[in-house]
C-alpha cells in the first residue's frame, strides 16, 4: 500500500540520512525503482511531475499502475507516491486520484499568496492523511515547464510556510534542475543552516540532486535535508543504456524488435543509478 512521506522523512532527519525521490515516467522506471528499494530495504518516494502524469494517461492511471506493482511485486518497504512541483489545481487532482503525498510549488507567488494557498492545502491534505511539501525560493533550471533562477530562499519566509504545518519544505539554496553548469557556485549552506535554525525538526528537501558532489550531499543531510530528488541522472542513464539497441533495432541477443528486450538495458541502468543514490543518501536498510 501507499503511505504518506511524513514518517519516513521524520525518521530520516532524526537518523541523519535522506530518502530518495526518484521521478517515474513509465512502467520500466516504476518497476526498476520499486524493485531496487525492496532489494535494498530502503523507503522510497516515487515522484510524478504534472507533465509525466499527463504522459502516463492521467493521475488515476499512475495510481493504478503503482498500486498494482506494489501488490504483484510484493513490495513491503514504505512507498510514497508524490506529485512533484504541483500547481494548486494539480494538487487537488492528485489528492482526488489517490496520491499519498503532494508538493505545492507556490515559490513563484508573492509570499502572502504562497502562504494562503499552502494553508488551504495543509488542511485538506491532513484531513486525508496525505503529506504536503511546500517550496520557498524557486529551484533553478527547468523541469516540465517549471522554470526557476536558482534563488536562495529567505529563511524568515521559510518559517512562515513551516508554521502552517507542512510536512516537509523545499528551500532554494542555489540548486537547479538538470545538469549543473561549469560556473555553478555551489549550494548555499549558510542559507540552509539559517532555514534549519528557524524551522527546527521539519525535514528539508533538496531538489536537483543530479550532479551535486557527494561531499555537498553529506553536508546538506547534516543540516536537515531528509529528502533528495533525482530525475535527470535517471534520464541520462536510461537513455544511454538503451540508445544503441533502439538505434540498431535489436535487443541484447541481437534478435528482433521486442520492446521488452530493447528496454532491458535501460531498466538495469535505472536500478544501478537508484542503488548508487540510495547508498550515497544512506537510506539502505532503513525501511
Amino acid at each position: 500500500m501507499l503511505v504518506s512521506a511524513t514518517e519516513m522523512l521524520k525518521k530520516a532527519k532524526e537518523g541523519k540520512y535522506a530518502v530518495g525521490q526518484f521521478n517515474i515516467n513509465n512502467l520500466e522506471w516504476t518497476k526498476a525503482i520499486l524493485l531496487t528499494a525492496q532489494e535494498n530495504n530502503s523507503p522510497v518516494i516515487l515522484g510524478v511531475s504534472e507533465g509525466a502524469g499527463k504522459y502516463m494517461a492521467g493521475y488515476k492511471t499512475v495510481v493504478g499502475m503503482v498500486k498494482g506493482m506494489i501488490e504483484s511485486l510484493n513490495i513491503t518497504v514504505p512507498v510514497a507516491l508524490h506529485l512533484d512541483h504541483g500547481s494548486f489545481d494539480g494538487c487537488l487532482k492528485c489528492i482526488e486520484a489517490g496520491f499519498s503525498s503532494v508538493m505545492f510549488d507556490g515559490s513563484h507567488y508573492a509570499i502572502d499568496e504562497n502562504v494562503a494557498k499552502t494553508r488551504e492545502l495543509v488542511e485538506l491534505c491532513h484531513s486525508k492523511g496525505i503529506s504536503l511539501e511546500a517550496e520557498v525560493g524557486s529551484i533553478g533550471g527547468e523541469e516540465d515547464g517549471v522554470v526557476g533562477a536558482g534563488e536562495c530562499a529567505d529563511p524568515k519566509e521559510c518559517k512562515m510556510i513551516a508554521d502552517l504545518g507542512v510536512d516537509f519544505l523545499a528551500a532554494g539554496i542555489g540548486n537547479i534542475h538538470g545538469k549543473y553548469p561549469a560556473n555553478w557556485k555551489g549550494l548555499s549552506f549558510e542559507t540552509l543552516d539559517a532555514v534549519q535554525q528557524l524551522t527546527g525538526a521539519l525535514p528539508l528537501v533538496l531538489h536537483g540532486g543530479t550532479g551535486i558532489p557527494a561531499e555537498m550531499i553529506q553536508k546538506a543531510i547534516s543540516l536537515g535535508v531528509a529528502k533528495i530528488n533525482v530525475n535527470t541522472e535517471c534520464q541520462l542513464s536510461f537513455a544511454e543504456a538503451t540508445r544503441k539497441y533502439i538505434e540498431a533495432g535489436k535487443d541484447l541477443e541481437g534478435k528482433g524488435f521486442d520492446p521488452r528486450k530493447l528496454l532491458a538495458p535501460g531498466f538495469e541502468a535505472i536500478k544501478a543509478t537508484v542503488k548508487e543514490k540510495m547508498e550515497l543518501f544512506g537510506s539502505i536498510g532503513k525501511a
